[in-house]
């Protein structure tokens, strides 16, 4: 009997045993050692803190990229008025609308093709390629004599900058799981920021020679060309950051043999299988990812329309409705709203996004957005110190409402998809995202114009109409965070794994 025993507990052992062999290899992590994503993977594994430098990458790539496309807004009025196509003053905001969306419209046709570029060779071409795009093109649109000009160097910057998308996968790539909020955190406030910093240094640069002529006389370049100095400024910074990236890490796996993936180092045969599926999918049907990039889009068309009229409307005269705010005016509220956003995504957001999650932190923001944004047209009724404080404080709200909803949704589309996917993913993001950006501007701009004719209307007169549909897009993009319509992905036992 003891014998018998004694053979039981061996063969037990032995399938025990067995059993360990088959496991370890869905642990164990084997890396590639002339691979560039191995050497990250096997980096973050040995680090725990905070990956500070990355992070300051991140930034500086993503402000360069998000600078220049709403830098126009608050000199857009004046430049317009200068190429002289505008038949009366009212139409000025009609063909401003046209110059501000030729940027989205151009990224709108590139983003997906740049997306599978960074797939296929790398983040960090698509990254270089992007910044020396901004270098180019932004300095020819502040060049701009015409108006043809401008949207064609306007479209030509969209079209050649492609790096926002890749930059969203790289940083989920560059850091550790626990640090995925605070990296897209770091996405969404260089993108915010530069949305509001860009305008301000718009605000305060354009017409130098007659905001400063003790440093800028009359004759010179810049009187040449007086929207030209916040362009060349936006440029040089650009120029540190594309020196910067001669040393950004490549994230993406490149291995020797072309039939192993990235999943092959990590996972064992089963789970090698139920990548390959998960490879083939198509990202259209996927629907978690999906629904987050229509909601996304939904409050993207919302903000960029924002960003037009509410310079449009600020620099507008009174007997139109508008403020009679100077550019240094525009650049004051929001050179304020930029730095308040940025101690708000840095500190405040990941500890709120902890507490109550990013859905439902977006529930609250967009709840609070859509009366906020209503009262907007009684501050006309205002002036002094009194217009500027509540209007600078409604400001400075709303763009970090704004970049709270941007921010969760990011999370949620970036935890849709698998690295392998995450370029093309974020490029259907992006494609659809600038389709809806080309037509916010121009809407939006259309929309001012139309309500400045018809200040005497006896419902939703002047601003109160551009504002309020403002408010019903934002309505809109607000249902669409409420499930059915929106999908979480659920994580499946292998993932945990990872």
């Amino acid at each position: 009997m003891a014998s018998s025993n004694d053979d039981t507990n061996n063969v037990n052992n032995d399938n025990d045993n067995k059993d360990n062999g088959n496991r370890e290899p869905l642990l164990k992590k084997h890396y590639y050692e002339n691979c560039p994503g191995c050497k990250v993977d096997r980096a973050k594994e040995m680090t725990q803190g905070v990956p500070v430098k990355h992070l300051i990458n991140i930034w500086l790539i993503t402000l360069c990229s998000s600078l220049p496309i709403s830098s126009l807004f608050p000199f857009l009025y004046f430049m317009i008025r200068d190429f002289g196509i505008a038949k009366t003053e009212a139409d000025i905001s009609y063909y401003a609308g046209y110059v501000g969306s030729a940027f989205m419209f151009g990224r709108g046709l590139t983003s997906v093709p740049w997306g599978m570029v960074a797939d296929r060779y790398g983040r960090k071409p698509v990254a270089i390629l992007g910044i020396i795009a901004v270098i180019v093109f932004n300095t020819l649109f502040g060049l701009s004599s015409s108006f043809w000009m401008a949207v064609t160097t306007r479209f030509l910057l969209g079209a050649l900058n492609g790096l926002i998308g890749p930059m969203k996968a790289y940083t989920v790539e560059i850091v550790r799981e626990e640090y995925h909020a605070i990296g897209l955190s770091t996405v969404s406030a260089a993108w915010g920021i530069g949305l509001v910093v860009g305008p301000a240094l718009g605000g305060y640069l354009a017409q130098p020679v007659e905001k400063y002529p003790h440093i800028f006389s009359k004759g010179s370049f810049f009187d040449k060309f007086p929207y030209s100095l916040p362009s060349i400024i936006i440029s040089v910074f650009a120029l540190f950051v594309l020196a910067s990236c001669l040393w950004l890490p490549e994230t993406l796996h490149k291995h020797c043999d072309s039939s192993e993936s990235h999943q092959d180092i990590e996972a064992s045969d089963n789970r090698n299988m139920e990548k390959i599926v998960q490879k083939d999918e198509n990202l259209l049907l996927n629907w978690p990812l999906m629904s987050s990039i229509i909601a996304y889009c939904v409050f993207a068309l919302h903000n960029i329309a924002y960003q037009e009229v509410f310079s449009l409307w600020a620099v507008s005269p009174l007997r139109l409705g508008g403020l009679n705010f100077t550019t240094n005016d525009v650049g004051n509220v929001l050179s304020i709203s930029g730095f308040v956003l940025l101690i708000y995504q840095v500190f405040l957001y990941p500890a709120m996004e902890k507490i109550c999650g990013p859905i439902r932190l977006s529930h609250i923001s967009g709840a609070i957005t859509i009366p906020l944004l209503q009262s907007y047209p009684f501050m006309a009724l205002l002036s002094g110190f009194t217009l500027h404080l509540l209007l600078t404080s409604a400001s400075v709200l709303k763009y970090c409402l704004s970049q709270t909803i941007i921010t969760g949704l990011l999370l949620l589309q970036n935890k849709a998809v698998d690295q392998h996917q995450r370029g093309a993913a974020n490029g259907i993001a992006m494609t659809a995202m600038s389709i809806c950006k080309s037509v916010g501007p121009a809407g939006g701009g259309a929309v001012l114009a139309w309500s400045q004719k018809r200040l005497n209307a006896s419902f939703l007169p002047g601003s109160h109409l551009v504002f309020f549909i403002l408010n019903l897009i934002e309505a809109l993009g607000v249902l669409m965070m409420f499930k059915p319509f929106l999908a979480e992905k659920k994580t499946t036992p292998s993932e945990q794994l990872q």
